[in-house]
C-alpha cells in the first residue's frame, strides 16, 4: 500500500486576451442533432455523459410552517429559507443577521406534514382555522400572549396522533404556498429548489421520521395533502402513499429516514411494525422507496457507536445514546439496529437469507434545522431552533432538545450537545431537479458533517496505482469500474477489488487528516463484520506495529486553527487485502479533516466564558461518509 498527497494551492491566472467584435447568427447553444455521438471529434468532451460536478445542499430544513418551529419563535417562512440558501443576507428570527460563506446549490424545505402551516395561520388569523373550535382555541392562546401553552396543547394532541383540525383544504392551501415558494426560487443551472415535506412518525416517542422528496414540478405536486403521522405511523403505509402518487401523477418521489439513534432500535429493526419478520417483499419495497439515509445531522451522528466499533478511534463523534425522545432509556441491544455501519452489514445477512437487502442505502447529511437557516459551519451555527439562535444567552446551551420530563436527567439532551451538521453532496452534470433527484436515486451521493469537501471513489478489478493521479481520473473510473452507490459484481478469478479515492478540502475550511475505507462483510459463520482501513494520509506518519496511524496533531487555539498540518488533497489506491470472493461485502469511504474549533469554541470567543459542563465538545474533526459500493458473489 502506498499513500499519496496533493499539497499546495491552486492559482488561477488571468491572461490578457485581445477581443474583437463578433456577430453571432442564430442560437449559440449546441443542438443534439448537430453532434454525431461516437464520431471522432477534436473536442474530447462531446460524448461525456457521466456526472462531473459536485453540488452541496440541505434536504431537511424546517421553516415557520413546521408547528414545532413556528410556535416557538421562528417567524421566517419558505421564501426566507430559499433566499438564505441562495446566499442572501437574512435577519434571523431572534434578530441577528445571518449569511452563508457561499450559497448552497440546492434545498428542500421539508416542513412537518402534521398541521402544516399552523403558526402562520394563527399569525394571519386565517378564517378557515378560526372556523375550527380547537384551531380558534390555539389562536386565542397565542394572540393572548401564551404561545408556549398553545404549543404544549398542540404537542399533547400530536402525541396521541389526534388531528384536532382535520381540514384537508387548509393543508392543501399551506402546502401550495410552499410549492409556490419553491417554484419562485428554483432556477435550473443556478439553484435547485426541490419540493418535499417530512412525515413525522414517532410511535412511543421513537423517531421513525422520513423526509419525502419529489423529482417533479408544481404541475404534479400542487394540491397534495402531505401524508402525516395522523394517517399512519407505519413506514409501509408511507410507501403505499408514495406508490399511489407515482401511479396517479406519473411523477417520481422517494423518502429517506433519519435519526436512528433516537429510534431505540426501531429504525433498522428485525421485524416490521406489525410484528412480522422481514421478508423479501418488505426488503425490496424499502430499498425501492428509501434509497438513501440521513446519517448525520444536528441530533447526533449516526455512522457508528463506540460500543459497536471499539477499535475505531473516531467512532465516538457526537454520540447521542441515552434514549428516545424522552420516554425510554437506551439499552445495548438496541444499538446495532440504530447505526448505519451495522445496518449496512446486517443488510448483507438479510440479502443472503431472504434474497433482498432492506438496508441497501446511500448516505447523506442534512441539518434538520428549525430556524429556516441552513447553517452547518462551526463558526456560523444558528442552532436547532430559533430559541437557541446566537445571542439568546444561556438558553442557547442549556435548553433541552430531549426533555427530562419523565425519566429525568438520565435521558435529557441539552443544546450544547448539538452537532453543527450536515450537508448532502451530489455528483451530477447539472444543477436541476431532475439531475439532483436522479443522483439520489442511484445513490451517487455522500454525507458531510457540514464541510464542503469533495470526495470521489471508484471500485473495480484492474485499477492501477498510477491512475489515481490521472487527470481523467473520473473517466477512467466510470469506464472500468463503478462509483459510490453502485454494485460491483464478481471479477476475474483470483482478483480482489481495487479502489481509487480522491478527496479535496473545503476551500474555506480545514486541511485533510486521512482517507479511510470502511468494509462490512459476512464472516464464515454468516455473522456481520466491519473493519476500518487507513488508505491515505497527510504528512510522514506511518502505522504502528498494530497498524494504527498516529494522530495528525492539532493546531487549535481557542477559536483559531491553522492549516499548517494536514493536506489540501489526498489520493488513495487500495486493494482489499482480506477479500474472499464467496463473501458479500460493502465498502464506503470516510474522510477526516484535521481538528478544528467547535461551534462552542467560536461562541466562547465571541460571547466570553460559557461555563459549560466537562463533556462539552470544544475541538472536533469534520468528516465525510460516501455511499457504499456493494459486492455480491457471482
Amino acid at each position: 500500500m502506498k499513500q499519496s498527497t496533493y499539497a499546495g494551492a491552486w492559482i488561477f491566472l488571468l491572461w490578457p486576451v485581445a477581443l474583437t467584435a463578433q456577430t453571432y447568427v442564430g442560437d449559440v447553444a449546441i443542438q443534439e442533432d448537430d453532434v454525431e455521438l461516437g464520431a471522432r471529434h477534436y473536442s474530447p468532451y462531446l460524448d461525456q455523459s457521466y456526472p462531473n460536478r459536485v453540488f452541496f445542499g440541505d434536504t431537511h430544513l424546517h421553516t415557520s410552517y413546521s408547528t414545532d418551529a413556528g410556535m416557538i419563535g421562528n417567524v421566517l417562512g419558505p421564501d426566507d429559507a430559499f433566499r438564505f440558501a441562495r446566499g442572501e443576507k437574512v435577519r434571523a428570527s431572534m434578530g441577528t443577521w445571518a449569511q452563508l460563506v457561499r450559497p448552497l446549490d440546492f434545498l428542500v424545505v421539508a416542513d412537518h406534514a402534521e398541521n402544516l402551516g399552523l403558526a402562520p395561520m394563527i399569525a394571519e388569523s386565517n378564517t378557515g382555522l378560526l372556523a375550527n373550535d380547537w384551531g380558534r382555541k390555539l389562536h386565542d392562546m397565542v394572540k393572548g400572549g401564551d404561545p408556549i401553552a398553545a404549543y404544549v396543547e398542540w404537542g399533547a394532541a400530536l402525541n396521541e396522533a389526534a388531528d384536532m383540525i382535520q381540514d384537508d383544504n387548509l393543508q392543501r392551501t399551506m402546502w401550495n404556498r410552499i410549492v409556490d415558494s419553491a417554484e419562485r426560487f428554483n432556477e435550473p443551472g443556478v439553484f435547485t429548489a426541490l419540493h418535499g415535506f417530512e412525515w413525522s412518525s414517532g410511535p412511543d416517542a421513537n423517531n421513525l421520521h422520513r423526509v419525502v422528496m419529489f423529482r417533479d414540478d408544481a404541475d404534479k405536486v400542487e394540491d397534495l395533502v402531505p401524508f402525516s403521522t395522523y394517517d399512519s405511523t407505519d413506514p409501509e403505509d408511507l410507501w403505499d402513499w408514495l406508490e399511489a402518487y407515482e401511479e396517479n401523477t406519473g411523477g417520481q418521489v422517494m423518502a429517506f429516514a433519519h435519526n436512528g439513534n433516537l429510534s431505540n432500535g426501531l429504525m433498522f429493526d428485525d421485524v416490521r411494525m406489525n410484528g412480522e419478520p422481514l421478508d423479501i417483499a418488505y426488503a425490496e419495497r424499502r430499498a425501492r422507496w428509501e434509497p438513501v439515509y440521513e446519517v448525520t445531522q444536528m441530533k447526533g451522528d449516526g455512522e457508528t457507536h463506540p460500543m459497536l466499533s471499539p477499535n475505531d478511534e473516531f467512532s465516538d463523534y457526537y454520540t447521542w445514546d441515552r434514549g428516545n425522545f424522552g420516554t425510554e432509556l437506551k439499552t445495548p441491544e438496541m444499538l446495532p439496529r440504530e447505526y448505519a455501519r451495522q445496518a449496512l452489514a446486517r443488510g448483507l445477512k438479510y440479502e443472503e437469507e431472504i434474497g433482498a437487502n432492506p438496508f441497501k442505502f446511500g448516505m447523506i447529511g442534512a441539518t434538520d434545522s428549525h430556524t429556516s437557516l441552513a447553517t452547518t459551519r462551526e463558526d456560523n451555527f444558528f442552532g436547532k431552533a430559533s430559541i437557541v439562535e446566537p445571542g439568546t444567552g444561556a438558553a442557547r446551551y442549556e435548553d433541552f432538545i430531549v426533555q427530562p420530563v419523565i425519566l429525568g436527567e438520565a435521558i435529557a439532551v441539552r443544546h450544547y450537545e448539538a452537532l453543527a451538521s450536515g450537508l448532502a453532496a451530489v455528483w451530477a452534470r447539472e444543477n436541476t431537479r431532475e439531475a439532483i433527484w436522479d443522483a439520489f436515486k442511484r445513490k451517487e451521493v455522500y454525507a458531510t458533517t457540514g464541510s464542503r469537501m469533495t470526495v470521489r471513489v471508484f471500485a473495480g478489478w484492474d485499477f492501477q496505482e498510477h491512475e489515481v493521479h490521472r487527470p481523467d481520473f473520473a473517466a477512467t473510473g466510470y469506464a472500468r469500474g463503478v462509483p459510490m452507490g453502485a454494485d460491483l459484481f464478481a471479477g476475474p478469478v483470483g482478483a480482489a477489488p481495487t479502489f481509487m479515492v480522491r478527496a479535496l478540502r473545503d476551500p474555506d475550511g480545514a486541511n485533510l487528516d486521512r482517507v479511510q475505507i470502511v468494509k462490512g462483510w459476512l464472516g464464515d459463520a454468516g455473522e456481520p463484520q466491519t473493519k476500518v482501513f487507513d488508505v491515505a494520509w497527510s504528512g510522514d506518519r506511518a502505522p504502528d506495529a498494530e497498524g494504527k496511524l498516529p494522530p495528525v496533531g492539532s493546531t487549535v487555539d481557542g477559536a483559531d486553527f491553522t492549516n499548517t498540518i494536514g493536506a489540501a488533497a489526498l489520493g488513495g489506491y487500495w486493494v482489499d487485502p482480506e477479500f474472499d470472493p464467496s463473501q458479500r461485502a460493502y465498502y464506503y469511504v470516510r474522510v477526516l479533516e484535521i481538528p478544528t474549533p467547535s461551534w462552542l469554541a467560536h461562541d466562547e470567543a465571541f460571547y466570553g466564558p460559557l461555563n459549560l459542563l466537562e463533556d462539552a465538545v470544544m475541538v472536533q474533526q469534520d468528516r465525510a461518509y460516501t455511499s457504499p459500493v456493494w459486492y455480491a458473489p457471482g
